[in-house]
C-alpha cells in the first residue's frame, strides 16, 4: 500500500507570489511569514483585505492495495504482447527469447502483485530491475527488452486497472 502526502495551498489572488521551498527573502522587500513557508512581498503583507491565503493541512491519500486476480491477467496479457513485439527484433534475441521474456515477466509480475495499486503507482524501478536482471544473466537485448516493457506498462497499466475496476462495480 502507497501513502503520498499532498500538499495543498489555496489562494485567491494571482497577485500572490509564492514560494513553496522555505527560502530567505532575496530582497529586503519580501517578508517572510509562517504560513506553510510562504513568501509574501511585503507591499501585499500590509493589505490583507485584496487576498485569502489559506493552507490546508497535508492531505494522505492511500492507493489500493494490489489485487491478485488483475496481476494475473495482466502478467499474462504483458507476456503475450511483449512476444509479439520482441519476435520482431528476433535477430537481436537469437535462442534466448524465451529467457528474455521469462525474466521480464518474472520480474513484472512481482511488482503487479506486490506494488501496483492502480494509476499513480507506476514506478520506473522494476524496468530497472529488468534491465538489470537482463544484463546480470549476459542476455541480448536487454535495453530493448526493458524499454519496451517499460513502454507497454505505460500504454496499457493504467487504463487495464481502470477497465477492470469498472467491471467490479
Amino acid at each position: 500500500m502507497a501513502v503520498f502526502h499532498t500538499p495543498i495551498v489555496s489562494i485567491s489572488s494571482t497577485a500572490l507570489t509564492t514560494l513553496l521551498a522555505p527560502t530567505k527573502p532575496k530582497s529586503s522587500n519580501l517578508a517572510s511569514l509562517p504560513i506553510s513557508g510562504c513568501v509574501i512581498p511585503r507591499s501585499l503583507s500590509k493589505i490583507p483585505s485584496l487576498f485569502l491565503l489559506r493552507a490546508t493541512p497535508l492531505q494522505k491519500y492511500v492507493y489500493p492495495d494490489p489485487i491478485p486476480e488483475f496481476a494475473v491477467y495482466e502478467t499474462k496479457k504483458f507476456r503475450e504482447e511483449l512476444k509479439k513485439k520482441l519476435y520482431k527484433e528476433r535477430d537481436t534475441f537469437g535462442d534466448d527469447l524465451d529467457k528474455v521474456l521469462d525474466t521480464c515477466t518474472e520480474l513484472f509480475s512481482e511488482f503487479v502483485h506486490k506494488e501496483y495499486g492502480g494509476p499513480g503507482t507506476l514506478v520506473v524501478e522494476p524496468f530497472t530491475d529488468m534491465l538489470i536482471g537482463l544484463k546480470q544473466r549476459k542476455l541480448p537485448g536487454a535495453n530493448l527488452a526493458a524499454r519496451a516493457s517499460l513502454l507497454w506498462a505505460q500504454n496499457y497499466l493504467d487504463h487495464d486497472w481502470e477497465i477492470w475496476n469498472s467491471k467490479l462495480q
